[in-house]
């Protein structure tokens, strides 16, 4: 039973052959064969140069002499080199075919990048081969050979040094993250100074609320040293903040430093013009919490993503009517009004409720008013609290004299 399963196997297999391995297969045949037909027509090509060399009258070695004699049908001594070389070819055919398998499956791994500067490579040194080889005719078919591989491996390092450069040169040659994925300079997120030493970009980041790969300019990064090497102490404690909180999301986050610096500007310009420059030049997006930077980069019509404009756009919702429980901290503007704050910073003014700082009870959103700097509700304080209030005073107002009304 075993061995019959045993010969049905081969079967099974070649019955379940994927394209990929048919199409191995018939590149294998079509290799080998062609390899074969190469190598007899190199050893017949050697064979008549082998018996011109020995039928030639000038050679008057002894030995020469002799297989000259011996040499007398040349179809023989044709056919014998012939299956020669057809038998070196049989015997390198495998290897050679295993080596070029081996080198497709790396191209096809290859990013497209490094795609891109492995053919301008290979390109580049053929075509000085064929120049040197056009300007040197004594190099000979060897020489030629022994300067074209050399110039083909000079040419694919030359070109792979600099294959993150070539998105600018080329289209899709950009870089790649560190998981193998391709980066495209249209989804790249160039940071703002102030948006770094924020901080709150990289939990946002972290969420996954910004897509794509986030780049820090080189000019950006140098300002930030600038400010970290400040002698103003606020300035230098910002400065390292923003360092500290680059290197968590350099190796936490799809981050990018430097990569398209290469792209012109001109050194004069302010830090935000720079950006708007680069961001236009690359297709990308800019984030910042910098208002003027903001409505600057919308006038050129390059998209900003605002982290302020985010912090308003997800605070909740509070409607007119509705109640809520907060704690009276500080006295308002006006006259007996108190403060107080929702959790994600909202203001709250509360009518009535100077008296009541250090209290927490529950409000009525009487309105919502929408600023620049963000939302602010005002409130009153529940209707029965402040029956209560009435109640427990008996209901007689207090005045400042002593002594009964008249």
């Amino acid at each position: 039973m075993a061995q019959e399963n045993n010969g049905e196997l081969p079967q099974a297999l070649s019955a379940t052959a994927t394209p990929n391995q048919i199409a191995i297969k018939v590149w294998r045949l079509i290799f080998v064969s062609s390899l074969l037909i190469l190598g007899g027509i190199a050893g017949y090509r050697v064979g008549i140069e082998f018996v011109v060399w020995v039928s030639d009258p000038a050679n008057t070695n002894v030995y020469i002499v002799a297989m000259r004699e011996s040499l007398k049908v040349t179809s023989v001594t044709l056919l014998a080199f012939t299956l020669l070389g057809v038998l070196f070819a049989r015997l390198i055919s495998t290897p050679a075919f295993r080596r070029l398998v081996q080198s497709g499956d790396r191209l096809h791994d290859m990013k497209p990048n490094e795609k891109v500067a492995t053919f301008i490579g290979i390109l580049v040194g053929l075509l000085l081969t064929i120049m040197l080889r056009i300007a040197f005719p004594i190099l000979g078919i060897g020489g030629t050979l022994v300067v074209g591989i050399v110039l083909l491996y000079l040419g694919i390092v030359a070109t792979w040094s600099m294959k993150d450069d070539l998105r600018i040169i080329l289209p899709g040659g950009g870089p790649v993250t560190a998981d193998g994925k391709d980066i495209l300079p249209e989804q790249c997120k160039i940071l703002d100074t102030n948006v770094i030493i924020d901080g709150r970009v990289a939990d946002i980041c972290r969420t996954g609320f910004i897509e794509g790969p986030i780049y820090v300019p080189g000019f950006v990064l140098d300002e930030l040293q600038h400010i970290a090497d400040s002698a103003d102490s606020l300035k230098r404690a910002r400065g390292r903040r923003g360092l500290d909180i680059l290197n968590q999301m350099r190796t936490e986050l799809k981050m990018m430093i430097r990569t398209y610096d290469n792209v012109d500007q001109n050194d004069r310009d302010e830090v935000d013009a720079k950006l708007v420059k680069l961001a236009k030049k690359l297709g990308g997006k800019i984030v910042t919490n910098d208002y003027n930077l903001n409505k600057v980069a919308e006038l050129q019509g390059v998209p900003v993503l605002n982290i302020n404009e985010l912090a308003n756009a997800v605070k909740p919702v509070v409607l007119p009517g509705e109640e809520m429980l907060v704690t009276i901290i500080k006295e308002g503007k006006e006259m007996n009004q108190g403060v107080a704050y929702l959790d994600d910073g909202t203001m709250i003014v509360v009518e009535g409720g100077r008296r009541r700082i250090g209290e927490t009870l529950p409000v009525v959103t009487s309105s919502v008013l929408q600023t620049v700097a963000g939302k602010m509700i005002f409130a009153n304080i529940r209707g029965d609290v402040v029956e209560e209030e009435e109640g427990a005073n008996g209901g007689i107002r207090a005045y400042p004299r002593s002594g009964p009304r008249r």
